[in-house]
């Protein structure tokens, strides 16, 4: 089973979606194996955006993500990856396809209400970087 990571965003938070986003997610056959409220602080925020570093959003990026809490989930099922991206819809909601997270949600393309994985890379940096294996409620990978 694939597993990949999915943020709520402060708008999200904000906007009381975070049920909402679960449930698109739980709909398509994922289940959530682990899941935490947090307040990223700008220096957690920037280096889980470090790959962003070189680019001209990434200060507004930051800012934003650690300007109010956050949910951090990790999500398992077939193609993981690809369904919550799916699920998600396009970073800019104007070319976000209808139905989408972002394309019902989301004001404009930093505050997009989700974040998820694009790469099984980039998948187990993030689940790494917020969640230790015993956070993982992954019934594949117990005794």
């Amino acid at each position: 089973m694939e597993k990949t990571l999915s943020i709520v965003k402060p708008d999200g938070t904000t906007k009381n979606l975070i049920g909402e986003v679960l449930r698109r997610f739980e709909g398509a056959n994922l289940r959530v194996i682990a899941l935490k409220m947090i307040n990223l602080s700008k220096s957690e925020a920037e280096a889980f955006y470090s790959v962003h570093k070189d680019k001209p959003f990434f200060s507004s990026l930051t800012d934003f993500m650690s300007s109010g809490p956050c949910v951090v989930t990790v999500v398992e099922g077939e193609s993981a990856i690809s369904k919550v991206r799916e699920i998600m819809g396009a970073t800019n909601p104007d070319e976000a396809a209808e139905g989408t997270i972002r394309k019902d949600y989301a004001s404009d393309i930093e505050r997009n209400i989700v974040h998820g994985s694009d790469s099984l890379e980039s998948a187990s940096f993030e689940i790494n970087y917020f969640f230790n294996a015993l956070e993982l409620n992954d019934r594949n990978s117990r005794d």
